[in-house]
């Protein structure tokens, strides 16, 4: 029975074991975070929208023409016109896909407005518009 007079040898093996388990746990773990942070950061990197057309309608009505030109669909969080929250409804375009924004702000003629549209993943697209002369 001389491999039970030495006990010494197995403490190390058990050390190295355990750090390799340790190790594996954190790289797997390290591997997971990466692959969340880099999907969203590629989500977000794909979504490209524009605002091709506004329409200043009577009534108080405000039409924005979005297009999504990005890689991922598009949902239209909120919209801002001279840097003040204006209520809108949902509003939802696929990739390739175009539509009206309908908006009810108060307006008028000949005056310019500076409207900021912003996705739900933060993107924004914001430019000056001049409502018409009536």
């Amino acid at each position: 029975m001389k491999i039970w007079n030495d006990i010494k040898a197995v403490s190390p093996v058990l050390s190295n074991i355990l750090l390799i388990v340790i190790a594996v746990a954190a790289m797997s773990i390290a591997t997971a975070a990466t692959y969340v942070i880099t999907t969203n950061l590629r989500e977000t990197m794909g979504e490209r929208f524009i605002i091709e057309d506004v329409w200043f309608k009577p009534e108080n009505e405000i039409a924005i023409y979005i297009r999504n030109t990005g890689k991922v669909s598009l949902t239209i969080d909120s919209v801002y016109i001279n840097r003040e929250a204006v209520a809108i409804n949902d509003f939802h375009l696929e990739v390739g896909e175009h539509g009206w924004l309908n908006v009810t702000y108060t307006w008028s003629s000949g005056t310019a407005y500076h409207i900021k549209v912003v996705s739900k993943r933060g993107t924004e697209f914001a430019d000056y518009y001049v409502a018409p002369q009536a």
